[in-house]
Order: C-alpha cells, then sequence, then structure tokens
C-alpha cells in the first residue's frame, strides 16, 4: 500500500425533499448567487420553482444562467464568469449532473483567474482561488457533487480536457434519490456506466497488498450492477434509486483511492470520443473499457481475474488459460448491453477512420503518456480505438 493523504471537505446531505434546504445552506455562503442549471427539465419538473423559493425565504439574491449541455462547453463558461463579474456574485448554485456541475466549477475558477481559464486544462495556469459553489445533485453519474475536478471541450479544435484542485469541491451537495425518477432510460443507464467506470480506473492497479480498498471497489461495483437494472425496471423504486446515487458519489470521492496508484487511460481515451462526437460519457465508456481490458489484460492476469470472480463470480481456471478474464470482460459487455449501451462505436454511429487523430490529440502529438496500469502511447491508443470497433465476437 503506498501512503497517501485523504481529504473530502463536501458536507454531503442525502434524502427526501433536503433540496428544500438548499436557501439555509447557500445563506452560510453568499448574498449573491449564480444559479447554473441545464436545458431546462428542472422548470418541468417544478425544482426550480423550489430552489428559488428557498433562496428567497433565506433572503439570497440571485442570477441564471442555463444551457448547459452533455459535454459542457467552454464558451457557456466564459459567459457564466463574465455574468459574476458584471453581477458580483459571490456564490455558484449548480441545479443538475455532472455536466451542469463540471461547469459550475469552471466558472468558479475563472471568476478568479486572471486571463483566459482555458490556461488552466492545458498547463499554463494555475488554481489559486474560486467562488465556493454548492450543489443540488438531479442525475447520479459523474461523482462530481464531491469530487475535487471538472471536464470542459473547447469548441476550438473540440478538445476535452480535465482539471483538477482540492478547492474544487463544493461545500456542501444536497441528494435526493427521488430527483432522478424521471430521468429517462438511457440518461440512467449512461450514468450508471459512468460510476462503474470511476470504480474501474481505481481497481486495476498494480499497487500491492491494497485488499481493503479492492473489497470496497469490488462492493461498490456489484451494487452498480445489481441495483442499475432494477432501476430501469421501475424509474420510481426509491431503494434503487437511493442505492446508485450514492454509488455515483462514492465511486469518485477519493475513498476507493487510498494507498493505491489508478488508471484513467480510458477516461482520456473516451474523450476524444465525445469531444469529437459529442456521444454520452457514459455511453462512450461503455465502448472503450472493455477494448482498453482486452488490450492490457496481460500486463496483470491476476487482477483481471480478480475482477472476473469477486464482481461477476467467475471462478479462475488455474490451467494457465484466459478464459476467465475473458469470460469477466464478456460479463462486463453484457451487463453494458442488458443496460442499452453501446458496446462498438458502430453501436453509437460511429464509423469514420479517426483514431490516429484521436490519439495524437489524447497524447498531445506523443509528448505523454495515458495510464499507469500499463503507460499507452498513441500506437497502443490506435489500437484500442480499433478493438472498440471490432465485432462482437471476441
Amino acid at each position: 500500500m503506498n501512503n497517501f493523504v485523504f481529504k473530502n471537505s463536501t458536507e454531503l446531505v442525502f434524502g427526501k425533499a433536503v433540496e428544500e434546504q438548499v436557501g439555509e445552506y447557500t445563506a452560510e455562503y453568499g448574498s449573491k448567487v449564480l444559479l447554473h442549471y441545464g436545458g431546462g427539465s428542472i422548470k418541468k419538473t417544478g425544482l426550480y420553482d423550489r430552489i428559488i423559493k428557498s433562496l428567497q425565504e433565506n433572503k439570497v439574491d440571485y442570477v441564471e444562467l442555463g444551457g448547459v449541455q452533455a459535454n459542457p462547453r467552454l464558451s457557456l463558461v466564459q459567459e457564466g464568469i463574465k455574468l459574476c463579474h458584471e453581477e458580483n456574485v459571490d456564490f455558484i448554485l449548480a441545479v443538475g449532473g455532472g455536466s451542469v456541475i463540471d461547469s459550475a466549477k469552471t466558472i468558479a475558477v475563472g471568476a478568479k483567474y486572471d486571463g483566459n481559464v482555458w490556461d488552466c486544462f492545458i498547463g499554463k495556469g494555475s488554481i489559486t482561488d474560486m467562488i465556493p459553489l454548492g450543489v443540488v445533485l438531479t442525475i447520479p453519474a459523474a461523482g462530481s457533487e464531491t469530487s475535487d475536478s471538472a471536464v470542459i471541450t473547447n469548441e476550438e479544435g473540440w478538445l476535452k480536457r480535465p482539471i483538477g484542485h482540492p478547492m474544487m469541491r463544493p461545500v456542501f451537495a444536497l441528494l435526493n434519490p427521488e430527483l432522478t425518477y424521471t430521468l429517462p432510460d438511457y440518461q440512467t443507464a449512461c450514468g450508471v456506466s459512468d460510476m462503474l467506470a470511476h470504480t474501474m480506473e481505481r481497481y486495476f492497479t498494480n499497487t500491492p497488498n491494497v485488499d481493503l480498498t479492492d473489497r470496497l471497489c469490488e462492493a461498490t461495483m456489484r451494487s452498480i450492477i445489481e441495483q442499475g437494472p432494477k432501476v430501469l425496471e421501475n424509474p420510481k423504486d426509491y431503494a434503487a434509486r437511493a442505492e446508485i446515487m450514492l454509488a455515483g458519489t462514492v465511486a469518485h470521492n477519493n475513498s476507493l483511492d487510498m494507498g493505491r496508484e489508478t488508471d484513467w487511460a480510458s477516461h482520456d481515451i473516451e474523450h476524444e470520443l465525445s469531444g469529437i462526437y459529442d456521444l454520452a460519457h457514459g455511453a462512450g465508456l461503455s465502448i472503450v473499457f472493455p477494448a482498453w481490458m482486452k488490450y492490457v489484460y496481460k500486463v496483470n492476469k491476476p487482477r483481471f481475474e480478480q475482477f472476473a470472480y469477486r464482481v461477476f463470480g467467475i471462478e479462475p481456471q488455474f490451467d494457465g488459460s484466459d478464459a476467465s478474464i475473458i469470460k469477466g470482460i464478456k460479463a462486463l459487455e453484457n451487463f453494458y448491453v442488458s443496460m442499452g449501451l453501446p458496446i462498438r462505436l458502430e453501436d453509437a454511429d460511429i464509423r469514420d477512420d479517426r483514431y490516429e487523430e484521436m490519439a495524437k490529440k489524447a497524447t498531445n502529438n506523443d509528448t505523454r503518456t495515458l495510464g499507469h496500469f500499463k503507460p499507452l502511447d498513441s500506437k497502443d491508443i490506435h489500437e484500442i480505438y480499433k478493438l472498440c470497433a471490432m465485432s462482437k465476437k471476441w
């Protein structure tokens, strides 16, 4: 086990009707709020009205900026930064899922950064201050409600890049599973894929003697795999929704990282897909992760045998073959299919041969490698994209 420091400062408030306390929580941190949200679904469901009522009851003034898209755009972030300056905003309230929260985090950073906030994404600037922010979560997926990171797409070049800093964690996050009842099945499934991938990025490590966090990861993955289909079968199953919502948070609050090296190659590879094709992140991950597994599993076969056994109950073969590993990867693919997710590029109507371009972009023209389980150069990534396009007969 490696040395580590763990700190998560977000106050997590979980349960029915907790969003009605948002004004009370917000008033502790600011008096002029930027209310940031997506395409307007919060108005259709009545959530917007409850948020406004709570803010007004607690004498919190606000301005608002909607319009956040999946794969949130830098252009809207810049609009939000300008609004914060013009309106003297001292707190940001993100109401939505990971895209809204990531956009809000970047606005919060940019409002205190002297320059173009994109500098912080490409290593030309650093985060030294930000406006505090809070969250009302409506889509369990990205775990951004308690994470220290964000991902933004720059339309100039369609570059999708991450940023991270400990101060980027929201000061509070209000999680009511009932707010997820109206999510479309596909959006729910993509969220399940995202949180599962967050756990696997941590699970596939070469760090020895991490049995406790191995088992925490395995329990998280098993719970996601068990509860995901229940949510699709009955969208108003509160118990299943609660398990999924909490799993999304646990998968990305860094508690599963403790003492272990993590990977993140699959996320970086997927970012090029969703950056260019505007694919839902969870759908891209259900395509990329099995392909990554097929390419790297020989680096540490016992780790993949353990995954197959402890997560999917596939007994090791003990005959020197890769049979149980292959069955484990296929079991993961079958789970994705059962959730209505793509597992090949053609399933997502992506047929263009832009593998080399994406591989070069992912590695900054071969100036870096991706991942730690097996460091990947552009040639490796090109091969993984090819595996993403292979037929289902692998």
